[in-house]
């Protein structure tokens, strides 16, 4: 029945509903102003119901924590640049207050890898380099010390799981996203610390996936870490793959490092000989690694970041292109589903977990090309977000949006990532331009300061 629904509302609207009006500067500062608000909200039902704890449950009013008896400070760590940036000073320092008070990263748990680098390790960074405080860089400094075990494999590839106290890992069963996004932080901390170990190993990681493409010059989407042999061969841009294209680009940014724009090229050219799929638009589906053969039209919204990098890379006919495709994905059911079948225009997977991806490629595309139609795209999807995500205690996820049942869950990048993305779209004199720093897969801000 649910997919017999989405079908009636795709037959119904085939075509993206035109924006709102073109807003005018003063409107563009109430929007952003209202972002403002509505962080503040968030943070407020956070620090309530929450404080102490990583994520907050809205509409159970509980504390959620990644992992049992631990707490690792997900929110306020992952919000304070977003605090910082919006000019949220009293919450600002209530953030700043509880990560120097109380985190501590001695802990017998084995963590995920990639998610502690791109949250705390890249949160602890870039509130270093916004406020200037030493004691941020020399948390990141440990975290990173109590890392680096993971990259401790034949391969050098990294294993999925690091114990914080022990340095023990485990998951050797990783992906291109997991082995491929980490060197914006720990680079960043290299270079900032003189601790060159850091970029190196997050570097030799990199090397070693890029290095087992196929012939076609595409990853898999499961490897494994200590043989390096593919266990799955499919290949598109979504989850497990998405950031890996990221940080090629992104490093070469950040640090000038040659080897990873020549690496960017080349999986840049696979991307769009072989992924990427006309049907009605512009996507990037799945395919075999090895033949190219098509396996899947899939796409969805950890998809949507694409159009950002391809418009970072210059590539802007092709990112203008995506994302009125992601733009039709968002709008086909009032927000977009995590999945998309886009050539049947049917959902496949109907949550929606407040992802900021989407939004971002509208900031990106409209900071290079100055088009209003990205901030219409925004206030578009800003009203959505709101009607339907909003409660007393904060913003949840969705369980479903065809129905827009809601789920009990406010992951920490919702603050991080989405709304401070909605923020810098809409305000007319955004806190720091886009050329002046590369941003982390979580939004982190990271400026070549060395």
């Amino acid at each position: 029945m649910k997919a017999l629904a989405l079908l009636l509302l795709v037959a119904c609207a085939p075509h993206p509903p035109a924006p709102p009006a073109p807003p005018t500067r003063a409107s563009r500062a109430e929007l952003a102003g209202r972002v403002q608000g509505e962080l503040r909200h968030s943070w407020q039902a956070y620090r309530r119901l929450a404080w102490g704890h990583d994520e907050l449950n809205p509409l159970s009013r509980t504390a959620h924590d990644w992992y049992p008896g631990v707490t690792l400070l997900m929110t306020p760590v992952d919000s304070l640049d977003t605090l910082l940036l919006l000019g949220l000073r009293e919450e600002a320092e209530e953030a700043r207050a509880v990560i120097l008070e109380r985190l501590s990263f001695d802990q017998d748990v084995f963590v995920k890898n990639f998610e502690i680098t791109i949250r705390l390790l890249g949160g602890l960074l870039s509130a270093h380099q916004l406020t200037g405080d030493a004691r941020f860089l020399a948390l990141a400094r440990e975290l990173g010390r109590r890392l680096l075990p993971a990259f401790d494999s034949p391969t050098g590839m990294p294993y999925v799981d690091v114990n914080l106290r022990t340095g023990k890992v485990r998951g050797k069963k990783s992906n291109p996203a997991e082995i491929g996004t980490l060197l914006l932080e720990f680079g960043t901390l290299a270079r900032l610390t003189k601790e060159e170990v850091f970029y190196a190993k997050a570097k030799q990681a990199l090397v070693a996936l890029h290095a087992r493409r196929s012939p076609l010059g595409l990853p898999g989407s499961t490897i494994d870490v200590e043989t390096g042999q593919w266990l799955d061969r499919k290949s598109h841009v979504g989850g497990g793959i998405d950031s890996y294209y990221e940080y090629l680009l992104k490093g070469w940014l950040l640090f000038g490092d040659p080897d990873l724009k020549k690496m960017w090229d080349e999986g840049a050219a696979a991307l769009n000989r072989h992924v990427a799929d006309e049907a009605g638009g512009l996507w990037y589906g799945e395919v075999d690694m090895d033949t190219g053969a098509r396996t899947a039209s899939e796409f969805g919204a950890l998809h949507a970041f694409l159009p950002a990098v391809l418009a970072l890379g210059g590539d802007l006919e092709r990112a203008r292109r995506l994302q009125e495709s992601s733009y039709r994905m968002w709008t086909a059911t009032g927000i977009e589903p995590e999945v998309l079948d886009y050539r049947r225009m049917r959902g496949t997977s109907l949550g929606y977990q407040l992802r900021p991806e989407i939004v971002e490629s509208a900031y990106y595309l409209h900071h290079f090309t100055r088009d209003e139609r990205y901030v219409q795209m925004g206030q578009a999807m800003f009203e959505d977000v709101v009607r339907a995500c909003r409660t007393e205690a904060g913003y949840t996820v969705l369980d479903d949006v065809l129905t827009k049942k809601q789920g009990d869950r406010m992951p920490s990048f919702f603050l991080a990532e989405t709304l401070k993305y909605f923020y810098l779209l809409f305000a007319p004199e955004p806190p720091l331009e886009l050329g002046q720093v590369v941003f982390n897969t979580e939004a982190h801000p990271l400026r070549r300061t060395w």
